[in-house]
């Protein structure tokens, strides 16, 4: 088992020049927050950037789902491509697997028509990056016809979510758990953002332990940083408010409701704080099981705080340093995640941050040191933490001094510095198996 947690590798001989990234559900260019956007669209647009800095070109191919431009250049040495398949709208996840094909078709075509016009043989990519199980098995098939090696990143896994669902929430489907499997199996490497995922790939689903790779996300540490805390407040009409953030898409896995009851009971146990609460919601339904805002309205209703509840909606991602550094505590009550990339932003910004003790949540907080990590579903529970901290400022000034600088240890640009040595890696291999 220890292989599959081995460090990544020094960059080998093998020239990486050009990738091709496999984003077919959603588009790296959808705001989080909305449908089914969140912490992989930035993933895949913060890489991309990071890795056309160091002089690699990168091609995201996502389905077009509207009017878009066909080819869109997002950075120098990044575009993203809408490729034709299905109708020109949005469609639930839940049916995109009827047009992989013709998406694969539309890639193909693609590929072709740009080897031609730059005067090169096919194929013109070096490796290619599948993100989702959807994208795995348009990778596989990629993989396959252009002779390159395929690297899979899933972000979240089936057989997780299903052990850990929430009340009322439909399990992942058997064709998913599926797809999943016949990915890990094809797959040259399968990247995790954490030993925890590493080892559920190998326990789960059978993985080669030496196929999986270790490669954390990051953050930008330039944009996420600390701030006054106080004109932050003004900027957002919170002053003077006690606020609690929640960040994420609204759907049962990340319990939105869980922190709106949780903020009630706060405001029970703690009357020098209930006119002064507020909890500040970020973030919109998603797919056809989404929690709907005016539910969580009529929730705080129901439990009295309806004036502590205020619904933001989704925001740009490049505006969200501001709710960060406006919030006294981060929360994430998820029953499931890959990593959590919102709990490292929150720190990023100087932000204590109260989450769930599952999955890449115990890596993306230090417990006890940024934040507390919560053993249970119980909206009680969370209750409790967000007591700890915002009645002792002394405890939550040390845990947002101390998650601004944890939150250093994870940057963009050290994350595709070990992606690229991924890469070249496996392109050397190819070449040399060639």
């Amino acid at each position: 088992m220890e292989e599959a947690y081995r460090p990544v590798q020094q960059r080998g001989p093998a020239r990486v020049e050009r990738i091709a990234v496999v984003s077919v559900h959603t588009c790296p260019l959808d705001q989080p927050g909305i449908g089914d956007s969140g912490g992989m669209n930035v993933y895949v647009r913060s890489v991309a950037r990071r890795l056309a800095e160091m002089g690699v070109e990168v091609d995201v191919f996502t389905r077009a789902a509207g009017p878009e431009q066909h080819v869109v250049d997002v950075d120098p040495g990044v575009r993203v491509v809408h490729l034709e398949a299905g109708p020109d709208a949005p469609v639930d996840k839940e049916e995109l697997p009827r047009y992989l094909y013709e998406f694969h078709g539309s890639m193909m075509r693609f590929e072709a028509e740009e080897a031609a016009r730059l005067g090169l043989s096919t194929p013109i990519y070096n490796v290619v990056h599948s993100h989702y199980w959807l994208s795995g098995s348009i990778g596989r098939f990629a993989s396959e016809r252009w002779g390159v090696p395929l690297v899979q990143s899933f972000h979240t896994l089936g057989r997780v979510k299903n052990r850990t669902l929430a009340d009322g929430d439909r399990p992942e489907p058997a064709a998913r758990i599926a797809g999943e499997q016949r990915v890990v199996q094809a797959a040259d490497c399968i990247l995790a953002p954490t030993i925890g995922e590493a080892a559920d790939l190998v326990t789960l689903y059978g993985a080669d332990p030496r196929a999986v790779r270790v490669v954390a996300p990051g953050v930008d540490t330039e944009v996420f940083t600390p701030g006054d805390r106080a004109r932050a407040k003004a900027e957002l009409g919170l002053t003077d408010r006690v606020v609690v953030l929640f960040v994420g898409r609204l759907q049962p896995l990340k319990q939105p409701e869980a922190a709106v009851q949780a903020l009630a009971d706060l405001a029970d146990r703690n009357p020098e704080l209930r006119d002064r609460l507020s909890l500040v919601v970020v973030g919109g339904p998603s797919g056809r099981g989404g929690v709907q805002p005016e539910a969580l309205a009529k929730l705080a209703a129901d439990l009295g705080i309806s004036s502590a509840l205020r619904l933001e909606g989704t925001v740009p991602h490049d505006e969200m340093p501001r709710y960060f550094r406006a919030a006294d505590v981060t929360v994430i009550p998820s029953r499931s995640e890959s990593f959590g990339l919102v709990a490292i932003e929150a720190s990023a910004c100087g932000t204590p941050v109260i989450a769930s003790d599952v999955g890449g949540l115990r890596v993306a907080v230090r417990d006890g040191v940024t934040g507390l990590l919560v053993p249970s579903f119980d909206p009680a529970a969370y209750a409790d933490a967000l007591a700890r901290v915002l009645t002792d400022p002394v405890v939550a000034g040390a845990m947002g001094t101390a998650g601004s600088q944890f939150a250093r240890r994870f940057d963009w640009r050290r994350a595709s510095i070990d992606l690229l040595a991924v890469y070249e890696e496996l392109s050397g291999r190819f070449e040399n198996s060639s």
